[in-house]
């Protein structure tokens, strides 16, 4: 974990906060991959993971941007209501599950309320870099949409088109005007990136694939989804230095080996930041994430270890 400090807070809504942060030692923090996240440990000890929305090739700071929830879980009230320019905060370093892809001939950001976070940074990188994309900002009100204003004075200001107030039972309508159509495209280049509530990303997905690729369409996840399939079943977990243990229905394989000895790194323990995941030697994953691509998920090579299970009697995994 890096210790920084809070050297800037606004309100960008009523709210969302955002925080810009400096390492306490004056090294600098960037540069990091467009659609990273960090952990963000605040004032009371609690862990959440929250994307950077800055300049990826900016070197002094991070901007990270909190939605205060309700109910809280307690991690965005801890960052509204107990810190203060100035105050210290640990963070880990830049994770991206992400990416942009590097090959894609043309970019589609999708973004729905603070889902537009981590599009932010895309953004900026692809203007950077001078390639052709589109960011699409569905929100509620111009003044419930964060960074509107940073948008809208940007230099890809004219890339930028703004839903607001589009409901719920409209947004059909909007995604089939500013998505590719329904007409099969299996040599397109188009890539589709969408970050926000559970069923706006759905709709989307839904929507992207009826002419691309699934693997051309990307998910970023801030809370996790319902765990695929039945309950857990008790299996066989054996690492690759021979240890065996069994992991019952009821436990985690990180709980599991964390009784026997071995602590995996973890952070949101939900299946979403990919702290914990670990390679697999042999065996099935059930894999229950959020965290894994479609395609890393069909090559059955690595597991989050918080979250997932295995699907037959036995697992063998690389500590």
């Amino acid at each position: 974990m890096i210790t920084v400090r809070v050297t800037g807070i606004r309100d960008e809504t009523d709210t969302v906060k955002s925080f810009r942060l400096v390492r306490s030692d004056g090294a600098p923090l960037g540069p990091f991959p467009p659609g990273a996240h960090i952990d963000v440990t605040g004032p009371t000890g609690i862990t959440r993971q929250y994307s950077l929305c800055g300049a990826p090739y900016e070197t002094d700071s991070f901007l990270v941007a909190v939605k205060r929830e309700t109910p809280s879980r307690g991690g965005s009230d801890a960052l509204h209501d107990g810190v203060r320019v100035g105050s210290e905060l640990s963070i880990s370093e830049p994770r991206n599950l992400f990416g942009l892809a590097p090959d894609a001939g043309e970019h589609v950001l999708v973004g729905a309320g603070i889902g537009v976070t981590p599009l932010l940074s895309m953004a900026h990188q692809l203007h950077r870099e001078g390639r052709d994309f589109r960011l699409h900002y569905f929100a509620a009100s111009r003044e419930r949409a964060a960074f509107a204003d940073l948008l809208e004075r940007s230099g890809f200001a004219e890339r930028v088109r703004f839903h607001f107030g589009v409901p719920r039972h409209g947004q059909q309508a909007a995604l089939d005007e500013i998505l590719p159509g329904p007409d099969p495209a299996p040599d397109s280049r188009t890539h589709v990136y969408t970050c926000g509530p559970k069923e706006f990303m759905q709709r989307v997905t839904a929507t992207a694939t009826r002419s691309l690729p699934e693997d051309h369409v990307h998910m970023e996840h801030f809370q996790a989804l319902e765990p695929p399939g039945e309950p857990g079943t008790e299996f066989e977990l054996e690492l690759d230095t021979g240890e065996v243990f069994t992991v019952p229905a009821d436990r985690s394989i990180v709980d599991v080996l964390a009784e026997n000895g071995f602590e995996v790194d973890t952070s949101c323990r939900e299946g979403i930041c990919g702290t914990c995941v670990l390679p697999v030697l042999e065996g099935e994953p059930d894999h229950r994430d959020n965290c894994l691509t479609r395609k890393e998920k069909a090559a059955n090579d690595q597991i989050a270890t918080c979250v997932s299970r295995a699907r037959g009697r036995r697992l063998v995994i690389e500590f």
